[in-house]
């Protein structure tokens, strides 16, 4: 019996995940309009423990600014509720898989949301534990974001900085022009 050992290598190599910038979100999208998005797959595991305030600077230390903040949402000086993200990560996995990283609940919950391309849901695990690793094993690197509530009806500063993580009650921020 003859065993293709490209296949069973494949199993074990380690995902290629490439942060999408905020530059080619636009591109990102159009790419990616038809795509079926679940989040099946992203098993459980540690990383879903890990305040999402502590993940969001881990994402900073591995990948960067996120591709999509709060301020890069608001749509024709309007804010819709139910998009009121603290932030999201767009990735490409291995040059063709979709994947994001949303932050719903902003600094108030554990873990964050994860959903990628319906037809390669059985990569996703793998994908996971990678990314959990990843994280997990880098030091936190300082940010600020801001954050708004539509149950609370309220803005929040988010940020870690000298070795600490807050969320603060703040006004709108003025540079978030919302009418």
């Amino acid at each position: 019996m003859l065993v293709s050992t490209s296949n069973i290598n494949a199993q074990f190599e380690e995902p290629v995940i490439k942060k999408v910038s905020t530059e080619d979100a636009a591109a990102f999208e159009a790419e990616f309009k038809d795509i079926k998005w679940t989040g099946q797959g992203f098993n459980y595991n540690e990383l879903d423990r890990v305040p999402a305030i502590e993940l969001r600077a881990r994402l900073e230390s591995v990948f960067g600014e996120p591709t999509k903040t709060i301020e890069d949402i608001v749509e024709r000086g309007k804010l819709r509720a139910g998009k009121a993200i603290q932030f999201e990560y767009w990735f490409i996995v291995d040059g063709e898989i979709p994947m994001m990283i949303l932050d719903l609940d902003g600094p108030f919950a554990d873990g964050l949301v994860y959903v990628g391309a319906s037809r390669y849901i059985d990569l996703m695990p793998a994908v996971k534990r990678s990314l959990t690793r990843q994280l997990l094993e880098t030091e936190p690197k300082a940010y600020i974001d801001y954050f708004y509530s539509p149950e609370r009806e309220q803005w929040y500063e988010v940020r870690y900085q000298n070795g600490e993580y807050t969320k603060k009650e703040v006004d709108k921020p003025s540079h978030i022009r919302l009418y």
